[in-house]
């Protein structure tokens, strides 16, 4: 079973929702969700955050998160998470930051380095993958599965 298929059985069975902001998958986590029917039970949207911009007014990620950590970052993964759960009302968030290529490296950060945000009303947090010696359509595929994985993951945590 595909991951997107398992979220939207597993959060319609546990009668949750669930919503993601995006930035280097460009909306590929919610177009997953959605090509499985039943999405509609459980998906609340997302939003496509690529500029730094609209990381700050459409999800609330603090400016001085960018400049002090970066937009490829643990911090901004997590406000991002964060929120998109509170302007959705979701009872799981995800959210996807990172460098699919192929420019944009850095010594610090390659290609491949992506981050995936999580939050519920109980935690939030990220982590940290790398998906290095990879193209840039398997590094935002990679990533679009993890993120989805990690929602499945929060929603097993929650009772219901």
């Amino acid at each position: 079973m595909l991951p997107e298929e398992k979220l939207v059985h597993t959060f319609t069975e546990k009668k949750l929702t669930f919503a993601c902001a995006e930035s280097c998958t460009g909306g590929l986590v919610a177009a997953r969700t959605v090509s499985i029917a039943g999405a509609s039970a459980v998906f609340l949207g997302g939003a496509v955050t690529y500029a730094n911009s609209a990381k700050v007014t459409m999800v609330g990620v603090k400016e001085s998160t960018l400049k002090k950590h970066g937009a490829v970052s643990e911090q901004t993964a997590t406000e991002m998470a964060r929120g998109i759960l509170e302007r959705t009302g979701a009872d799981v968030a995800v959210s996807t930051t990172g460098i699919a290529g192929p420019s944009g490296a850095t010594p610090t950060k390659p290609v491949g380095t992506v981050y995936i945000g999580y939050a519920t009303k109980e935690k939030s947090g990220a982590r940290l993958c790398l998906f290095t010696d990879k193209s840039r359509d398997e590094v935002r595929s990679l990533t679009a599965s993890e993120a989805l994985l990690t929602a499945l993951v929060l929603a097993d945590e929650i009772k219901g």
